[in-house]
This record gives structure tokens, sequence and C-alpha cells, in this order.
């Protein structure tokens, strides 16, 4: 997999690259957002790694630059930052995860793995225009949940949730990966939110008994079909 790296830290950038192409790896390091923004450019990559604050250009910036053209590359942000805002705004700007300075190196590639695994889902369900869910259709364009010929229209956190499962339907859907795709931010109150919507579409779903959303303790939540 083909990496773009922006680092300003030249002693961090260069143990990370090392790192990654250990992991087999190819990882192009940039010193500042303008030169990774030049390189991006001009080279094909399947993941970008930007820490936050650099010189000439900020990653929030080239983040931005790149998601006016480019939704579907995985951006992983590094920072030495842990205040939430900064937090929001990374994610606000088109970040697939964020990791705060100091971390080890286990840890970001754990998550790099992690954010390539919920693009691959994310690929194989783009063209999915609609689910079968037990009885039910579900008619992800137009957020409208059917059964029986009774259509019920949800709401756009309700349809993204069910999307979400459905995507992963017999399988573990991760309760933070759900919230920072949908909420932003997998903050205690949004995880409360959240629980909240669940039990909405169990309410909207038990008209087929077959049809279940069980809670995976510690972990998230998986839709489950015959």
């Amino acid at each position: 997999m083909n990496i773009l790296l922006a680092e300003d830290d030249k002693n961090l950038g260069t143990v990370l690259k090392a790192y990654l192409d250990a992991k087999n790896f190819d990882c192009t390091l940039c010193v500042n957002g303008k030169e990774a923004l030049e390189h991006y450019n001009e080279v094909d990559f399947d993941f970008l790694i930007f820490d936050v604050m650099m010189p000439v250009m900020d990653g929030f910036t080239l983040a931005r630059e790149i998601r006016e053209t480019d939704k579907d590359t995985p951006i992983l942000f590094l920072t030495a930052k842990s205040l939430q805002e900064d937090k929001m705004e990374g994610f606000h700007v088109g970040a697939d995860d964020y990791l705060t300075k100091p971390f080890h190196m286990d840890e970001l590639l754990a998550r790099i793995e992690a954010i390539v695994r919920r693009t691959d889902i994310k690929k194989s369900a783009k063209n999915v225009d609609s689910y079968t869910i037990g009885k039910y259709t579900f008619d992800v364009v137009r957020h409208i949940l059917s059964i029986d010929g009774e259509d019920h229209k949800l709401t756009s956190k309700e349809a993204a949730l069910l999307e979400m499962l459905c995507a992963n339907k017999n399988e573990t859907l991760d309760r933070s990966e759900a919230l920072k795709k949908i909420w932003f931010d997998d903050s205690y109150f949004n995880a409360r939110s959240m629980d909240v919507y669940i039990t909405k579409l169990r309410k909207y779903l038990k008209g087929d008994p077959s049809i279940e959303i069980l809670n995976v303790h510690g972990v998230g939540f998986k839709l489950i079909t015959e």
C-alpha cells in the first residue's frame, strides 16, 4: 500500500517512514503540507497520514484541498493537541481517524489496518441502493424502510446507522467507528444518543421477529437476520 506521510518533525518522520517501510508499506515522507500536496497531485496514494501543525500548509488545510476532489482516500491525522474542538475540526475536514502524540507504533499500525478494513467495506457497499432485511426492504437513497406495502421515512442519522448495520450484517459494527462516521465524535454523550437511535431502529424492525440488533458488550452492535 502506497502511503503519503506529512510530518515536519524530521526525527519522528524518519522513524515513522522506516517503521512503515519495514511493515511492507511504500511510504513517501514530506516535511510540510505544500510538499505533500505536490506529491499527492503526482502520485496515486492509497493512504494519507498528516501531522496537523506543519509549516507552509497545515494538515487541516491540506486535507481540505484534497477533499475537494477526493472523498475516498483515507486520512489519519497525527497531532500533539488533544482538545475536543481540534478533533472535531479534523473529522469535519474529512479525517477517518485521529492519533494523539505520543503514540506507540503498534497503535499506528492497528489504526491503519482498521481504517483500511472500514474503507473496503464502504467500497463494497458503495453502489448498494437498497437492502433486504428479513421481511423489510431498506431504500438507502430515499431513507425509506418498507414492510408489507407500508413505508416509514427514516431521519438522516437513523438511515446512516441502519446502512452501516446492513453493510456489516451478521457481523459486529464497531461503536466508535459508527460514532465517528455519523456523529463525527465518539464522546460519551454521542454514544448515549446512538443508543437511543438503536432503540428506535429496533422498534421500526419489530414487524419481523427474525431480526435482532444485538448489543456486543464493550464493542458495538450486530444486526442479525436469517
